[in-house]
């Protein structure tokens, strides 16, 4: 019956416009609005749906992961772009895992919900 339905996911943030200008201008997204909800397309024909609740807890989890080819310079460039990685005792200076799997580094939208960016070759 699901077979051939075009899933997609989603997540909810307690601030619609600034979940927007994030995910567009911070992001560089295309992000489009309708019925109060964000949709974000993303590069393979994708789509996540962002939803408002006031009541909304941040993900303890990743929710979305950028693949890259180019680790450092997403990072560098996001940083450019105000996002701020996390910093732990795992990490590096610029917040980068090398402790072994994909090189990866998470920040966070303006919810508190995580994200990160990884390269996977």
């Amino acid at each position: 019956m699901l077979e051939n339905s075009k899933a997609f996911s989603g997540f909810s943030v307690d601030d619609i416009p600034k979940a927007k200008a994030f995910y567009n201008e911070t992001l560089g997204l295309d992000v489009s609005a309708a019925n109060g909800m964000l949709t974000l397309h993303i590069a393979g024909d994708r789509e996540a749906l962002i939803y408002p609740k006031p009541d909304h807890t941040p993900a303890t989890f990743t929710i979305l992961n950028f693949p890259v080819a180019d680790i450092e310079a997403a990072v560098d460039e996001l940083t450019a772009r105000g996002v701020h990685f996390d910093k732990n005792d795992w990490v590096d200076d610029k917040g980068i895992n090398r402790r072994g799997g994909p090189l990866i580094a998470w920040f966070k939208d303006p919810a508190g919900n995580i994200l990160s960016v990884l390269q996977l070759d």
